[in-house]
């Protein structure tokens, strides 16, 4: 073999070398900033619940470095201030993101959704004072539906630039040149793609009333993913308070949701999830089962100020012959679902869940993802009334302040009332609906709007004052 061809030889042998290094680094490159899969484990279960994942980061997540400049970037356009508080999360010492927030690396740190999102709320017994975190409850402050449009109306505003958000990401991160560069030219452009993609999806918004806070529609957002025209066709409202999520245990048996459609707990934590942004590929099993664990025996909060206990003995008697037999762990018709014609409250949700809905649905996953036993039902779930206290605003969409007005008839229930904040009126029981400090951090809530609807669940409010009384005082020691 001549010099000539040997040094050929070598330099094709040089070449291949460089292509095959190349080539590693690409897919290397690829890997870590588009595939990589890094969970973060929480050490207790309640921490878990609030800032563990289930899987919702891989497609509908958020990356972090943009998520967390975007108030500032796109400045106006929340409520009140350049921050997510302004929208209701609850951000705890120690922690990047707020409760229900996650964080998980797929390719890059990513934020998403989990469980805690719409079940953990806050108390205060008293302006000024500090809030209690009530993990399990109903998050009456969080306004869901205007953080997705944030997003969506962030992504679409002009100062949603690569120039823009590098300049507030590198101001608050030590970046090496290669991570500034993917995203400046990968990460940023895909992820304004993404969330034009979700607001587009999330048009139907614009076409039903706000949900405002401590509220969600459940249902159409699955309509709109299986192409249902939400704007010229179906115009259904299926919002709906978020519900307490502790002693799931308690109600291992009954019909859950709302409207009683599906009698499979697990199944129906699968569906919360994929409507959060997880998928059937995605889902994070062991994580939502540990979630799943965790709220099983969730005791649910003990009512925070002093109970007049021979005033509630008096209330016994009269919650046995009303509620009890609806409300009661042992009581008849508990977790069934009562027909629509009978408890005569607001039907858009109920109508908002058709069959040909459930079917769609039940066609969702394979195997231990999948979902099988939705179905339409004939009106809404009797539910348990533990904690009771603590799910304030009253009826499946939230259209009765405190216990105190759902115990009058509906005429005489309040028509106006600010929801979403956070002291509480034990005299009431209901988070404090009227006056300057409700007015100004709350949602303004009009019962006359469709969807919010104060009528029927008559039990109870033709009982005499003094009556009324007692069984409100029996009711908050649930």
């Amino acid at each position: 073999m001549s010099i000539s061809m040997i040094s050929r030889h070598r330099m094709w042998v040089f070449i291949g070398l460089i292509i095959v290094v190349l080539a590693s680094l690409l897919f290397y490159g690829y890997w870590y900033y588009v595939e990589r899969d890094v969970p973060i484990h929480h050490a207790s279960d309640e921490e878990h619940f609030k800032y563990g994942s289930f899987g919702a980061e891989f497609d509908n997540g958020v990356p972090y470095l943009i998520w967390q400049i975007m108030p500032e970037v796109c400045s106006g356009i929340l409520p009140g201030k350049d921050s997510y508080t302004a929208l209701g999360f609850i951000y705890e010492e120690g922690h990047e993101t707020p409760v229900g927030a996650p964080l998980r690396t797929v390719g890059v740190p990513r934020v998403g959704l989990n469980c805690a999102t719409c079940h953990t709320g806050t108390v205060r017994v008293k302006p000024g004072e500090k809030a209690q975190v009530v993990v399990g409850m109903g998050a009456h402050e969080l306004n869901l539906q205007q953080y997705i449009r944030f997003l969506g109306a962030c992504a679409e505003d002009p100062r949603f630039t690569a120039d823009n958000l590098m300049a507030a990401i590198e101001e608050k991160n030590d970046l090496s040149l290669i991570t500034s560069l993917v995203y400046r030219h990968l990460i940023i452009p895909a992820t304004k793609k993404a969330l034009s993609k979700q607001r587009q999806l999330y048009s139907w918004f614009d076409h039903r009333p706000d949900t405002g806070p401590g509220r969600v529609d459940t249902l159409n957002p699955y309509k709109a993913l299986f192409g249902f025209d939400l704007i010229d066709g179906d115009k259904s409202i299926g919002t709906a308070d978020f519900m307490v999520l502790w002693n799931q245990a308690a109600r291992a048996k009954h019909w859950a949701n709302w409207d009683g459609n599906n009698n499979d707990v697990s199944e129906r934590n699968k569906a919360a999830a994929y409507g959060a942004g997880a998928t059937p590929e995605s889902l994070d099993l062991p994580g939502i089962e540990r979630m799943e664990e965790f709220v099983r025996n969730l005791a649910p909060p003990a009512y925070p100020f002093s109970i007049d206990r021979e005033l509630a003995a008096r209330g016994e008697p009269i919650y046995e012959k009303y509620c009890a037999m609806c409300h009661a762990s042992d009581g008849i018709w508990v977790g069934s679902v009562l027909s629509i014609a009978e408890i005569g409250t607001d039907r858009h949700r109920f109508d908002a869940q058709t069959a040909e809905l459930a079917a769609r649905v039940n066609t969702i996953g394979e195997g231990p993802v999948a979902i099988r036993h939705f179905r339409k039902s004939e009106g809404y779930l009797n539910m348990l009334l533990d904690g009771v206290w603590a799910r304030a605003p009253y009826l499946h969409n939230g259209s009765v302040p405190t216990l105190a007005d759902l115990l009058e008839p509906p005429e005489n229930r309040a028509t106006v009332f600010y929801r979403g904040y956070n002291v509480y009126d034990p005299d009431r029981v209901g988070f404090v609906s009227s006056g300057p400090e409700a007015e100004k951090a709350g949602f303004r809530f009009d019962t006359t709007v469709p969807g919010n609807g104060n009528g029927g669940h008559v039990y109870g409010t033709r009982l005499a004052a003094q009556a009324k009384a007692a069984l409100i005082e029996y009711l908050k020691q649930l």
